[in-house]
Order: structure tokens, then C-alpha cells, then sequence
């Protein structure tokens, strides 16, 4: 199991509403979530053997920005 860590611009409940459905759709997730007391509005994923890559496009498919932190 590893964990993603990514910078995003999701700002309100609503919008981590609207990216849940593409999110779940990537496979090998266990577990997510998006921390917006964060300036960053951190978005964790705990998964196996999943591409930052392919997180980023699904959320930027979605209308959101996303960038994975080192």
C-alpha cells in the first residue's frame, strides 16, 4: 500500500462531491480523502500500484486542478 499526496483546487464539499465518481472509478484505491482546512487542499489516496499520472488526468478531466507533491 502506497499514498499519493496531491495539491488540488477543490475548495468546497460540493466539488469533492462532484470529483467522488471519477475517483472511484480509478482502480486500486482503498481509501481517499481531501483535506480543506489544508492551504494546499490535500487530496490522499491510499492505493496499490496506482499512476500519480492517471490521478491528475481524472481530476483535470473533471474540471479540477491537481498536482502530486513530492
Amino acid at each position: 500500500m502506497e499514498v499519493l499526496v496531491f495539491k488540488t483546487n477543490l475548495r468546497f464539499k460540493k466539488q469533492i462531491n462532484a470529483v467522488t465518481p471519477h475517483i472511484n472509478n480509478l482502480q486500486g484505491i482503498a481509501r481517499w480523502n481531501v483535506d480543506l482546512d489544508d492551504t494546499d487542499k490535500i487530496l490522499r489516496i491510499e492505493s496499490v500500484d496506482l499512476s500519480p499520472r492517471s490521478v491528475e488526468a481524472t481530476l483535470q478531466q473533471a474540471g479540477y486542478f491537481c498536482e502530486e507533491l513530492q
